[in-house]
């Protein structure tokens, strides 16, 4: 299928492996022009490496930190030089579980709502204005378990990425501009291999949850990311879409 992405530029957060580079690597081969960003110039390299051949060719590399100070304004500066003065297609990836282990002061729950939701929203304010001004735009947050069973920083945290997501979606829908967020399940990459060491334990979480049966890849995240940004999702605007096999939810 021909999603119409020819020609549009994205730029993706937390793109040096896992979701982000399954994502930037979906986005590459329907055409888009790519910039890729993460805290790690040589991780980076490795994934641009990786999709170099691609209808997009050889994406950007924006070294920069989403949580750091002026972060945010850095990465959204260079993209955008770099895209050739535009960007079309914002993927919001950046994220992590910070599970409350003892006490938790101001400092981890800051950095918890920071990582998790502060960074896309200063991000998205300063690349929306463009595509408000150009009346075309796509914005995609990646979010995650909005309850925990265990006290974990960032459930809270995504919970306020998707409301204001919903609200933004409204707010920018007159321009041409569209906000969905995806959260994802159990997918393959190194932060899940941490939860599951071994093939038992996936084996066990899978047989309790996953009526799939089995994992899900990066691209199953970056395929349904490459339809949202392209012209045939134009009427789905505020939607949040588990991207999980079909998990059973327990909280």
């Amino acid at each position: 299928m021909n999603l119409g992405l020819e020609g549009k530029t994205a730029l993706i957060t937390a793109a040096s492996g896992g979701i982000g580079r399954g994502i930037a690597g979906a986005l590459a081969d329907a055409g888009v022009r790519v910039a890729i960003s993460a805290r790690t110039g040589a991780a980076l390299e490795q994934v641009a490496r990786w999709f170099a051949s691609r209808a997009g060719g050889r994406p950007v590399i924006v070294v920069g930190d989403v949580c750091a100070q002026g972060g945010p304004a850095q990465i959204a500066a260079e993209a955008s030089a770099a895209l050739g003065g535009r960007v079309d297609i914002l993927v919001n990836n950046a994220g992590g579980a910070r599970p409350v282990t003892g006490e938790a002061d101001d400092t981890f729950w800051d950095e918890a709502m920071t990582l998790n939701f502060l960074a896309a929203r200063r991000l998205t304010d300063l690349i929306s204005p463009g595509m408000k001004a150009r009346n075309w735009g796509r914005i995609v947050n990646i979010s995650g378990a909005l309850v925990a069973p265990k006290l974990n920083g960032a459930a809270p945290a995504k919970a306020a990425l998707v409301s204001w997501s919903r609200t933004l979606s409204s707010e920018l829908g007159p321009y041409g501009v569209t906000v969905n967020t995806i959260a994802p399940g159990r997918i393959n990459s190194a932060q899940i291999q941490k939860l599951h060491p071994t093939e038992q334990s996936k084996a066990d979480f899978i047989k309790q949850n996953i009526p799939a049966g089995y994992f899900g890849e990066p691209y199953d995240i970056g395929h349904l990311v490459a339809f949202l940004a392209s012209p045939l999702a134009r009427y789905i605007n505020g939607a949040a879409i588990p991207v999980d096999g079909g998990a059973v939810r327990r909280v």
